[in-house]
């Protein structure tokens, strides 16, 4: 009987996909912009074909007026934007004051507002507010930092040249915002370095200022960097801009040095498996340069279309395949950095073994360029394996879902690339806002859902299995006979059957079973399923049976942060916390907020990261207050992190010390001020206010 539920599951399910613009799942896909129409007083967007967006500052701007609605027309996909789109405006400046007040956006945010975006624009401010339901966080400026002057912008012209220096304001309103619309600056000036040398995309640059020419790459930043330490001129190194704490963006005046004109790829070993690039390269733009090369990404996130590679090494970002090749603090080889002085630190290192005292590049992981501006990274890339496998299923309970995973680590162990987990409210959320997201399985609704991925190769030694010797095992009746054939010669030595038949050889007295190419690796997930479902574990589930159906599984995963956006106000945490008592916070916050909000559980399960986010139709100081600083309680007493993946940034500054002893954060605040003794990088970010200040 479980064996005919298993098959029932076990089938082909027409999706409408809209997720094949995936590169990773579908690499025939190309992309490009089509048309762009834009109206400077209601931000009309009209059009716009799916595409990698090399203007960087396009994307941003245009995933700062409003997240898209991805639809389908045949064989192309297009983001239509078919509402006029408000520009929102954060602050409102007061009459004679100099202070700016931030108020936490509201999905109905152009109802209240009455400012303008080039307010901030006017001059510098002294105190910023920032409101997050009943608790202000109150930020002075520095006032040691300085102010842009005219003899500041002409001297970077001189660096860079006059296109790669802007005070444009719709560039500038898109940079000093981040995509959430929660963070928002008021710089005056962005910087944009670019690369000078031919890349293996083969796209060289055209440079027009003559002086640009005596320069590489790092060594603009470093021009950049030492000027405005000398000036004590604040900085924000920015990437794609697709923070969630408020990390690249300016929280006043800072100079924003935009990074994604360093985009070469530098070199590509293809026997180590070894990348060397700049900073800008696109997340996604890497995954297809090493899909046609025979190897991936160790690291893939939902924002790879417009992340980049410094930003995610900054960051230390997490993402999706963790669980099978860990943190980038194991990835990256080596990178290169520029210090707030202007020095070059050349720790570009492409040896998988160096232990030559202290290994100084763990200090800019995850730094989030508090420390130095990340320009160049070394990553082992593993080679890409063929054999791909997704399947979704449901769980009866979250202890369900705890049991599958120690199976899945037990039975899938080599191949286990990606175990994700859903509440019911979480894949609620997502087939009522989410524009293509269909349920895989019958209407029924289920408690928690489980997104298992495996990935192996086709060779038949990566797909073996070992049995006692005495254990009687079923083949298939001409394998059978094969094998009854060939018997005298199955000792110690392994023996191959021909073609796509089995093998077996005794090891240490237990038999060895491999089965043919591509077989094993599906059937091994088969085998696992049919167990988990036999043992109760698993109430319903599906297979993938094409890339279609992989990729709309993954879009029902990766499309939770649009879908909450879509649904209204959302409050977002990403905590890590051990598995066992990872649901018990969802729990906890639903008795604590009770119907006032959707309480919604999902994450990484595989890692231990949970994404916690509480859905309201509007901000509510109430709410708010009840949600901070208990989760941050809840998770220190736990022994938790109070960030997984997404970083400190502005966001969690200052409540670093419910994750870290007060020597810990005095030792990080002693490291900053030696690198970084004027406090120019990325003030505000990362480490308490306290601890740092320009001196």
């Amino acid at each position: 009987m479980r064996t005919e539920m298993w098959r029932a599951a076990h089938r082909l399910v027409s999706h409408r996909t809209k997720n094949l613009c995936d590169s990773r799942r579908n690499p025939n896909f190309q992309c490009s912009i089509h048309s762009y129409s834009s109206e400077k007083a209601g931000r009309q967007i009209n059009y716009v074909s799916i595409a990698t967006f090399h203007d960087h500052c396009f994307l941003a701007e245009a995933l700062a007026y409003g997240l898209p609605r991805l639809s389908s027309n045949n064989s192309w996909f297009t983001y239509n934007f078919s509402r006029t789109c408000q520009p929102f405006n954060p602050y409102l400046r007061h009459q004679g004051s100099n202070v700016q007040t931030c108020i936490y956006p509201t999905k109905d945010y152009t109802e209240n507002l009455h400012g303008s975006a080039e307010m901030c624009h006017g001059r510098s401010f002294g105190i910023q507010k920032r409101f997050y339901g009943s608790a202000t966080t109150t930020i002075q400026r520095n006032p040691e930092f300085s102010a842009i002057n005219s003899e500041d912008i002409n001297h970077f012209r001189d660096i860079l040249g006059e296109k790669n220096v802007s005070q444009d304001e719709d560039r500038l309103s898109a940079a000093n915002m981040d995509w959430m619309r929660k963070y928002r600056g008021s710089s005056k000036l962005l910087l944009q370095p670019r690369s000078t040398e031919e890349g293996l995309f083969g796209c060289s640059v055209t440079i027009e200022w003559v002086a640009q020419l005596s320069f590489s790459s790092p060594q603009l930043v470093s021009q950049i960097l030492k000027y405005c330490n000398s000036r004590c001129l604040a900085v924000v190194p920015q990437g794609g801009n697709t923070g969630l704490v408020g990390g690249s963006v300016p929280v006043f005046d800072e100079v924003i040095i935009c990074m994604g004109s360093m985009n070469n790829i530098i070199s590509f070993d293809k026997v180590s498996g070894i990348l060397v690039c700049e900073a800008g390269c696109i997340l996604e733009n890497l995954i297809s340069f090493l899909d046609n090369q025979g190897f991936i990404m160790p690291l893939d996130l939902g924002a790879k279309g417009s992340c980049q590679i410094g930003g995610n090494v900054s960051t230390n970002a997490g993402g999706l395949r963790l669980v099978r090749y860990g943190s980038l603090h194991g990835n990256v080889l080596g990178l290169e950095a520029v210090l707030a002085n202007g020095t070059v630190l050349d720790m570009l290192g492409t040896l998988r073994k160096d232990n030559t005292g202290y290994d100084l590049k763990h200090l800019f992981i995850g730094s989030e360029g508090s420390l130095g501006v990340v320009t160049k990274v070394s990553i082992l890339t593993p080679p890409k394996l063929s054999s791909v496998n997704v399947a979704f299923l449901a769980c009866k309970d979250y202890l369900s879902c705890q049991k599958l995973l120690m199976e899945a680590k037990r039975k899938l162990g080599e191949i286990l690339s990606a175990f994700e987990f859903i509440d019911n409210q979480s894949f609620n959320l997502v087939l009522n806002h989410l524009e293509g997201a269909r349920n895989p399985l019958p209407p029924s609704m289920h408690n928690f859902y489980v997104l298992i991925e495996t990935t192996g190769s086709d060779e038949s030694s990566d797909n073996c299995y070992l049995c006692d010797p005495d254990e009687k095992i079923k083949f298939p009746e001409k394998l059978t006979k094969r094998l009854e054939e060939d018997q005298s010669n199955m000792k110690f030595n392994r023996q191959y059957v021909t073609g796509e038949e089995a093998s077996t050889a005794r090891i240490m007295g237990r038999t060895m079973i491999t089965t043919g190419p591509s077989q094993v690796p599906r059937e091994k997930l088969e085998a696992f399923l049919l167990h988990s479902m036999e043992g109760g574990l698993i109430s319903d589930g599906v297979l993938a049976q094409d890339i279609n159906q992989a990729s709309s599984f993954w879009h029902i995963r990766e499309g939770i942060p649009e879908a909450t956006m879509k649904a209204g106000a959302v409050y977002k945490y990403d905590l890590s916390i051990p598995v066992e008592k990872m649901y018990d916070l969802v729990e906890e916050m639903r008795v604590r907020l009770g119907h006032s909000a959707t309480v919604l559980g999902y994450g990484h399960l595989g890692d231990s990261n949970l994404h916690l986010n509480i859905s309201t139709p509007q901000y509510d100081d109430a709410i708010f207050a009840q949600i901070e600083p208990f989760i941050y309680e809840w998770t220190s007493k736990h022994r938790g992190s109070i960030s997984a993946e997404h970083g400190i940034g502005l966001m969690k500054a200052n409540k670093l010390h419910y994750s870290k002893s007060a020597e810990a954060v005095q030792l990080m605040g002693s490291i900053k001020k030696l690198l970084d003794p004027n406090g120019i990088l990325n003030p505000y970010k990362v480490l308490p206010s306290s601890l740092v200040s320009c001196s």
